[in-house]
């Protein structure tokens, strides 16, 4: 799959219509093993990427952030924040979009939605590092924290890591229920065993694997080591941002930590808790053969996740690639179309200003019209999985 380098004479968006068609026409399971396989081969190639720790904003009712990354030849980011408080108002507690853009001319050459997508590269990278980490053969595991991510958690420990029972603990048993009645109507988890449990330490007893996505943004602590059998392996999530962590100290202490990019790990994750000369090891160590993973059947694995730029570089250029293999899409007009680029006041003088206007104007041919690349409209009828 190519990172597309062309210039086009206008970007293409993507809505959250557009991603869940793309789902809904190849099924779940082909997209989650797609997006792993991108983000494995953008790991395979680290050094090539000139990377950076996310910029983040904070308040006392969330963070807003900025995920920049490039390789030689493209440019992203993500817009993301993480409100917890929000779904009292009707709102996502992370919401997202992202640019894929054009090194080589700085020209955007995708907007799109990032929310869901957000949700599906997350479970796609907790299976790529679980596949490297986990012990082989692992088949059950306790899912803690049911919210928003937890399906797509499931799903992708299911098909990509042979995951055949889950146990599960929320502290809004609302959240366990929603998350039972999601999968138990899914197709796709037809053979998935789930079981909700009274508690974390019930959840995790007997398990294989233990995954956390929690939501508040405290210094809590959801696993303690005396929760955890030898060779577990701790598929951590939740603790994403300064002051928000879910494991405690001894766990860290006593396990083999597996990070994405160490200096934003540091900042963010569960490892800010420890000291700034603990060892860890980048996940792309591991993948490439550079560093071991596991040292045997007995140690605890963490993958201290927080999610780095580079899990969305290798979903935008997915999304991208499966939009005009799909004719998905529409032209967005963001970047003005000029007769003389080194002219841009011609958009305000007062003769072109009013044709420009109109031109552009809502239901005007310009602004109806699909991407120069698609075959169809934006409001592309949606198959069932």
């Amino acid at each position: 799959m190519n990172t597309p380098t062309a210039v086009h004479p206008q970007t293409l968006f993507l809505s959250p219509q557009d991603v869940t068609s793309i789902v809904s026409r190849q099924g779940m399971l082909k997209t989650l093993q797609e997006m792993a396989a991108c983000i494995q081969q953008d790991f395979l190639r680290w050094k090539s990427f000139d990377k950076s720790a996310r910029l983040a904003s904070h308040s006392k009712n969330g963070v807003i952030e900025l995920m920049p990354i490039a390789d030689a030849h493209t440019y992203s980011f993500k817009y993301v924040n993480g409100h917890p408080k929000n779904t009292a108002q009707g709102l996502s507690t992370v919401m997202a979009f992202g640019v894929l853009a054009d090194v080589a001319t700085g020209m955007p050459m995708l907007v799109s939605e990032l929310t869901l997508t957000t949700a599906l590269r997350t479970a796609a990278t907790s299976a790529v590092a679980a596949r490297a980490l986990a012990r082989p053969g692992s088949r059950v595991m306790a899912l803690i924290g049911n919210g928003a991510q937890s399906e797509f958690q499931a799903l992708a420990f299911h098909h990509l890591l042979g995951i055949e029972e889950i146990h599960l603990y929320d502290v809004d048993a609302a959240a366990s229920t929603k998350l039972m009645r999601n999968l138990q109507a899914n197709p796709d988890a037809a053979g998935l065993r789930l079981r909700a449990c009274a508690s974390t330490a019930e959840a995790v007893r007997d398990t294989d694997i233990v995954t956390t996505v929690t939501a508040d943004k405290t210094n809590a602590t959801i696993i303690t080591a005396g929760m955890l059998k030898p060779g577990t392996h701790l598929n951590a999530v939740g603790g994403d941002c300064p002051g928000k962590t879910e494991i405690h100290p001894d766990v860290l202490a006593s396990a083999g930590v597996f990070v994405e990019y160490e200096p934003q790990t540091r900042m963010e994750g569960d490892l800010q808790q420890m000291a700034p000369d603990f060892a860890v090891t980048e996940l792309w160590q591991v993948l490439a053969g550079e560093a071991a993973g596991r040292d045997s059947g007995a140690q605890v694995t963490m993958f201290d996740s927080v999610g780095f730029a580079l899990e969305d570089f290798s979903a935008l250029r997915y999304l991208y690639d499966k939009a005009q293999r799909l004719g998905l899409g529409a032209a967005l007009p963001l970047i003005p179309q000029l007769d003389d680029p080194k002219d841009i006041y011609q958009l305000v003088r007062p003769a072109f200003a009013t044709a420009f206007g109109q031109l552009n104007a809502p239901g005007s041919p310009n602004t109806d019209r699909p991407h120069a690349h698609q075959a169809t409209a934006l409001n592309t009828e949606l198959t069932p999985t």
